[in-house]
């Protein structure tokens, strides 16, 4: 199973990455090999949101969609993506969010992976860790375009 973890101060409190994270249906617009995304269902319980979403991801001449299940935990900032159905044996991706100095923020990011077919993992399992390597700046530069970029006062 393939597997990447990390971690990052940004510019934005724990609630706006949140927020940003959540937003799944813009994920096409920014976020790596994300060619499309449609929810398919969606439920809320009080702090707990769940999303069924099929996304699609593209490289080059390979395109696979998968579903899968977001459950966002706003009262523990914890974004929690489980694998529901397509290309892969399992696939698991938490966000966690928390706030640190005043407008700043610590965003983990936690994904696991394993695709059903050997072929298709040696193919795209290189491409992939490429891509999640750089989800968590992908998500970095998108809040800095849609809240601005803080800057500490002098």
């Amino acid at each position: 199973m393939r597997q990447f973890e990390t971690s990052r101060i940004v510019s934005h409190s724990a609630e706006n990455m949140f927020d940003l994270v959540a937003d799944i249906e813009c994920y096409p617009d920014f976020v790596p090999l994300c060619s499309k995304l449609r929810i398919v269902d969606e439920t809320t319980d009080g702090d707990i949101g769940v999303k069924i979403a099929d996304m699609s991801v593209a490289f080059k001449a390979l395109s696979e969609t998968f579903r899968c299940k977001v459950t966002e935990d706003r009262m523990a900032n914890e974004i929690v993506v489980e694998y529901l159905d397509g290309p892969f044996r399992s696939l698991r991706n938490v966000w966690t969010f928390t706030d640190t100095d005043p407008g700043k923020s610590k965003v983990h990011f936690f994904i696991a992976y394993e695709f059903k077919s050997r072929m298709l993992q040696m193919v795209a399992g290189a491409v992939f860790d490429r891509a999640f390597s750089k989800f968590a700046e992908a998500f970095e530069n998108r809040a800095d375009e849609i809240y601005g970029i803080n800057t500490p006062s002098a």
